[in-house]
């Protein structure tokens, strides 16, 4: 794959993710009740609900901006492992609950990679 279509790839990846984000997860934090309900479903009775919005803004702009792809990246996965660990703490459906943070974080982390020729120095795919 040319370099060019790696980099086309991995923005449209990460636009998917950063759109996912911004739509399933921040907005309802801040337009609706359904965070807060959501979060007491799961065992988060009076969770700061606006400030971990704010967290996962401020994580997802840091990450669809190049220049702190990889900060955005790194913190991106300190939210999603917490929400992995509250879907385990509640008792959730492995496949499709639990382990649904860990799919969107290799999407995040699939798109940084192929748009990012220094992230793809650090982390080589090697042929044989």
């Amino acid at each position: 794959m040319s370099d060019k279509m790696m980099i086309r790839a991995g923005w449209a990846l990460s636009i998917l993710y950063g759109l996912f984000m911004l739509g399933a997860s921040v907005m309802p934090k801040f337009v609706s009740d359904i965070g807060s309900q959501t979060l007491a479903d799961l065992g988060w009775p009076d969770s700061p609900i606006l400030l971990i919005g704010v967290i996962e803004l401020l994580c997802t702009v840091l990450y669809l901006v190049p220049r702190t792809g990889l900060l955005g990246a790194c913190l991106s996965m300190a939210v999603l492992g917490g929400a992995m660990v509250t879907q385990i703490r509640a008792g959730s459906p492995l496949f499709s609950h639990t382990l649904f943070s860990l799919y969107l974080g290799t999407v995040m982390w699939a798109g940084l990679w192929l748009r990012d020729p220094a992230v793809r120095t650090v982390w080589p795919v090697r042929r044989r």
